[in-house]
Order: structure tokens, then sequence, then C-alpha cells
């Protein structure tokens, strides 16, 4: 059978002006290369989530990768995208594994991703069946910028956590993702966390701080560790779990969303067409992870940097790096590495990319030039974002509604109710 890509020119090089379109490829050695630059972009992401709340990383490197190949087949082979973990989960898993009410709290921060991944697969395929004007009219620039930005500070706490227990190591971490930002182009300076881990994993080396004996013990090759979903009609606190996890679905709508109309605007706009397909594939990679014990994804900025600086869009490199990821995670050794790096350099790294998760939401604001001298954009903004770094909790029973889960609600019930009342009245 022949391959899905057409050669780009000679298959060497890229001419200004010109880009490598989604359904071309340069030659496989040059492929291969990108392909590993993709791993090494989203690496330093994907690998801090199952760190961060203690799930075991092989497994979750290892359903990116698969994740990723799905999503190429699920949209036809005509959206470059790398699936790595998202950071919109860590709250809600972290409050999941504390729980004292669930019998295994691991599975129900699983069946808490799973819910998520059903959910945004049944919204990919109405959006397949509709399109994406509802999307725009329930989550307008000021209401996605706020939800994208709540998650990212209402982290805040965890990250100051993680610094407190190693400052010094902390701090050259920190500083080293800074610094590698600025003073390095191109894809050195898109891996920034990556390398200013690694720097803050040195410094912890150095200071006693870092115990191999596991990495010594684990075998190069193997399955990594699974764990199963919970059953919520075994255990009824798993439905109490249920309402911090489901405003995230909001979020990885909007990063799907925005991903697909990045690619769009850089290759070819009937790219957009692919968004439904996009939604459902992320939906259906979430939903397997989830239930195996691997971590939530969404599509990755961090590549989309990789093909803003090459200009080569093909998803052959895509196909390189999911089946690369599935490698990692078949390396018990590697997992084992992954799990050595102390919570200093954690702590460093968080402060950084929780922040960043805040930027983002600004940037959703900026980008789309949204106009904060209207009071319905200012109090949509301030009342969710007040929710969600506060972390304003309510319960029922046992069902808990985080600051994730109530600032996500304020944003949207906030816009649409000051909206239709200033209409109604006249002072909008």
């Amino acid at each position: 059978m022949a391959l899905p890509w057409t050669l780009h020119g000679d298959g060497k090089t890229v001419a200004p002006g010109e880009v490598v379109a989604p359904g071309e490829r340069l030659s496989w050695p040059r492929t291969i290369g990108l392909g590993a630059q993709h791993v090494v972009a989203m690496f330093g992401a994907t690998f801090l989530v199952p760190l961060l709340t203690g799930f075991p990383p092989a497994t979750t490197v290892l359903f990116s990768g698969i994740g990723t190949i799905l999503f190429l087949l699920i949209t036809q082979n005509r959206l470059p995208s790398y699936l790595g973990s998202s950071f919109a989960f860590i709250a809600p898993v972290t409050a999941a594994l504390a729980s004292e009410q669930a019998a295994d709290p691991m599975g129900a921060a699983l069946f808490g991703i799973v819910a998520v991944g059903v959910m945004l697969a049944l919204i990919g395929a109405l959006v397949i069946w509709t399109g994406t004007g509802w999307i725009d009219v329930l989550m307008p620039p000021v209401v996605a910028g706020a939800i994208v930005a709540l998650i990212g500070l209402n982290l805040a706490p965890a990250a100051k956590s993680n610094f407190d227990q190693a400052p010094l190591t902390a701090l050259i971490t920190l500083a080293a993702v800074l610094l590698t930002t600025v003073l390095f182009r191109g894809i050195l300076g898109r891996i920034s966390i990556l390398i200013g881990v690694l720097v803050g994993y040195i410094a912890a080396v150095l200071q006693g701080q870092v115990d191999f004996e596991a990495i010594q013990q684990a075998a190069w090759v193997g399955l990594p560790e699974f764990h199963l979903a919970g059953n919520p009609f075994a255990d009824a606190a798993l439905w109490g779990l249920l309402p911090a996890f489901l405003p995230i679905v909001l979020v990885l709508i909007a990063e799907n969303v925005g991903h697909v109309r990045g690619v769009a605007q850089m290759t070819d706009p009937s790219v957009n067409r692919q968004t439904g397909r996009a939604l459902f594939a992320d939906g259906v990679a979430t939903t397997i992870a989830g239930f195996f014990g691997g971590s939530g994804t969404t599509t990755y900025g961090e590549n989309i940097g990789v093909m803003a600086a090459t200009r080569v869009y093909s998803t052959a490199a895509y196909w390189v790096a999911g089946f690369v990821a599935i490698l990692l995670g078949l390396s018990p050794k590697f997992g084992a590495l992954v799990n050595t790096i102390p919570a200093g350099v954690l702590g460093g790294a968080t402060v950084a990319l929780y922040g960043l998760i805040g930027i983002i939401g600004v940037k959703i604001w900026v980008d789309n030039k949204v106009d904060f001298s209207r009071p319905v954009n200012q109090f949509t903004a301030a009342t969710a974002l007040i929710i969600g770094i506060a972390n304003f909790t309510i319960e029922f029973g046992s069902v808990v509604f985080n600051g994730i889960a109530l600032g996500t609600v304020a944003a949207i019930v906030v816009y649409h109710a000051m909206n239709a009342i200033g209409k109604a009245r006249g002072t909008a």
C-alpha cells in the first residue's frame, strides 16, 4: 500500500515562503529527525503531569503515543498534532487522589478522566454534525480566557508546596528555565522547561537528593503499570467527585479549537473542517488513557511552535513521534528514571509552567481584543478568577464543586446573565 504523503520538492529543503503541508513530507531521515524534535518538545510538559499527580510516567507517555496515532487516524491524516498530557486535569485529579470517601482514589481519578473523555467525544460528534458556531456563542473569548487562566492560577499553592521542599534546587531549576528561553533560539528555546528540569535534576543529584536504586532494578523493556478506572456503580463516592472534572471539557474544547485554527491559518483554511474530528479524537484518546491508568490528553501548543519554526506541518513527523513515545512507554527503566525527579525540581518548573497556563488565558483576551472597558467583561473575568484562585468550594452531600468548577460556571453564567439583563433593560 502506498504511503499517504507526497514528497515536498527535493525532500531536503523548504523554499522561503513555502510550508510542507500535512499531506507532504521531506525525506525520511529528515522526517524522523523532525519526529524526534516533536518528542522532545512535548516531553517536558507531558512527563510533568504524572509526576505532579502521582500517575505512572511510563503509562502516561505510552498512552500519549497511542492517543497521537489515534488522533491522526480519526482526523484522516490531515491535522498535524501531538496529544500530550493536559495540565487542566491536575487539580481535580489531585483532589480525587486525596479523597477519603472513594474506596480506590486512583480509580476515582481515572473515572473522572474517562467521564471527561466521553463527554468530549460526544461534543466532537455534535460538532461534526452542527459545526462550531454554538461553541463560539457559549464560550466567547472573555469566558474562554477566564477559564483557562483560572486553571493555571488555581494550581499556585501546589507549585509553592513543591518549591518549599527544596528551595535552592527549585530556584536553580526556575533560573535555568528562564535563561534558556532567552539564551537560545529555535528548538532549544522552545524546550526551556525540559532543559530547566535537566539542570535542576543535576543540581539535585549534586546535593544528594536523588535515589538511583529504583532505576538500577528496573528492566529495560516491559509493560508499564496499568490501573483500571473506578466503577461508579460499585462506588457511589465517584459521582461526588465528578463535578470537579466536568469543567475541564470546556478547556479541552478551547485548546483543540485553537490548535485547529492555528494550523489552518498557517497551512490551509480547509483544515478547520477537522475541528469536530479533532474533538472526537481527543475525547477517544482521553477515554482510553483514563480506562487504563494514563493522564487525560490534549493537543500541544509546544509542537505548534516546532512546526512554526521549521515550516514543516507534515503528519508523517507525528507518526514518528507517536511511535517513539510508545517505545519509551514500554521501558520500565525510563519510567523509573522520571520518577526520581525530586520535588524541588518540580517546584521550580511549575512556578513557571502554572503561571504560563494563566498567561495563555490572558493571551486569549489579547488575541481576540476583548474590550475590558465593558462592565460585563470586567465582572466575568474578575468573578471567575477570584473564585478559581481562592479555590471556593461547595459541597452537597458527597458532591464537591471545587474552585475550577465554580469559576467555570461563574464565567459562563455571569457573562450570559449580565448580557441578557443588560439587553432587556437597555443598559448593555
